[in-house]
């Protein structure tokens, strides 16, 4: 069946093209030049143009009928400004959209093809000129200064009793941090990001701990080093050389003095340290824990050992303070909460969130809260909402039982940027408390 009306297509396209040079043909046998427009034509065609104008606008008016509001339900108090912004907006792009179609459509009617007619020559007024220039000048400052506002008013300054939580975003992940009962964040720094510090928190163990690590990086570097074959080679050639020295300084007779015998008690020493420093590459070479390397190796180590003495100088440069009330910076940090996969807000309190990014520029969307904002590595940004609706509501509202809000990237950041989502849970005050007093308070793992 697809086979034969796939047949009916092709055969009925050889058709049309075979009447079409038909046409051709008796045209140029009828001494008619292609150019020509009948007047026939010309009525033909500006009747066309008034058949599509009706056929777009009422395929655009059934578009919205049938698909309505573009938008998943607003959750959140700004939503609803931001909604009013984009519909204001979108009603007049829809006045334009069907003023200046509507124009030309039937401008192309009015003004098709006369013979009998000539163009009026309108270079130029004044009135016009000012029409079109101040009317959307007018209706742009409208839009922006309405824009500017609402923007303002979601990105202004949070009041004193809101809830901060912080987002902190990576490839290809999110974390979101929750202050402590002292109410506020602690301090973060890159160079203490790890494993078990994945943001970065300021801690005195959090410290020590980074510390540690790279010191025992430096060790084990140093080892490898150490035992680098060539070098350890090399190392013995120049040190049994220097055991047995061409003797240029001859002495004649036994005579001697005092700065003779330091001189030979030096040299005893010394020839100790270099046959005690041979004994032990004899033993490294022979333990089999020696290995060759590449030049190109050898410094990509010496590299590395020296940038990680770079970090722990800069670790070692992190100095303490405090952040009023007798807080101490480094302690504030213990008793944040870190949450993954999923997070939980409160609802009818104002929340204002703090955006971080480890790497590279990520946006976090949140579609049904009406948020976005760019996450910026090395700039904390801002933005703040008040939750209108749970969890639970919206399933209702929606009629489905496996909705979630969601937090997205809404930047392409890589190859897994697809991924990048967290699950939002909207509850009540209450459900909130008991979730929160659920979660790990962070502490650095003690040595």
């Amino acid at each position: 069946m697809k086979l034969l009306i796939l047949l009916v297509i092709v055969v009925g396209i050889i058709a049309v093209a075979q009447l079409a040079k038909i046409y051709q043909l008796s045209a140029r046998l009828r001494g008619h030049r292609e150019e020509d427009i009948s007047e026939a034509d010309t009525r033909l065609q500006g009747s066309l143009w008034i058949v599509f104008m009706f056929v777009l606008f009422g395929t655009t008016i059934w578009q919205f009928v049938r698909y309505g509001d573009y938008l998943p339900p607003s959750a959140s108090l700004h939503g609803e400004a931001v909604d009013m912004l984009m519909g204001y907006n979108l009603a007049l792009v829809i006045f334009v959209f069907f003023v200046v179609n509507a124009l030309i459509f039937i401008f192309s009617f009015k003004y098709r093809f006369d013979k009998n007619r000539t163009a009026h020559f309108f270079p130029h007024d004044t009135r016009l000129e000012v029409i079109w220039t101040v009317i959307p000048s007018i209706v742009l400052a409208v839009i922006i200064i309405y824009g500017l506002q609402t923007w303002s008013e979601m990105t202004g300054p949070a009041s004193d009793d809101s809830l901060r939580v912080e987002l902190y975003s990576k490839q290809f992940d999110w974390t979101a941090r929750y202050a402590g009962d002292d109410d506020a964040f602690g301090s973060t720094n890159f160079n203490l990001i790890t494993p078990l510090n994945p943001l970065g928190i300021v801690t005195q163990d959090g410290i020590d701990q980074a510390l540690l690590k790279i010191e025992d990086k430096i060790a084990k570097l140093n080892e490898e080093l150490n035992a680098e074959k060539g070098h350890l080679l090399a190392e013995k050639v120049e040190l049994e050389r220097s055991l047995h020295p061409s003797d240029d300084h001859g002495h004649s007779g036994h005579e001697h003095s005092d700065h003779d015998d330091s001189h030979h008690e030096m040299t005893e020493g010394y020839k100790n340290n270099i046959e005690s420093r041979l004994t032990a590459i004899n033993d490294l070479l022979n333990s089999g824990t020696a290995k060759v390397m590449t030049d190109a190796a050898y410094e990509a180590k010496e590299d590395k050992i020296y940038r990680l003495k770079r970090h722990r100088q800069r670790i070692l440069e992190l100095k303490n303070y405090e952040v009023g009330d007798g807080f101490d910076a480094w302690e504030v940090g213990k008793d944040d909460r870190i949450v993954k996969s999923e997070f939980h807000l409160p609802i009818g309190r104002e929340i204002e969130f703090v955006f971080r990014s480890r790497d590279v520029l990520h946006s976090a969307f949140m579609p049904h809260f009406r948020a976005q904002m760019n996450t910026v590595p090395g700039l904390p940004t801002r933005f703040k909402i008040e939750t209108t609706i749970t969890t639970d509501s919206m399933r209702t509202i929606l009629d489905n039982p496996d909705f979630n809000y969601i937090l997205l990237c809404n930047k392409v950041c890589g190859s897994a940027h697809f991924n990048m989502q967290m699950t939002i849970v909207v509850e009540t005050q209450e459900e909130y408390d008991a979730w929160l007093s659920e979660q790990k308070v962070y502490m650095a793992e003690k040595n």
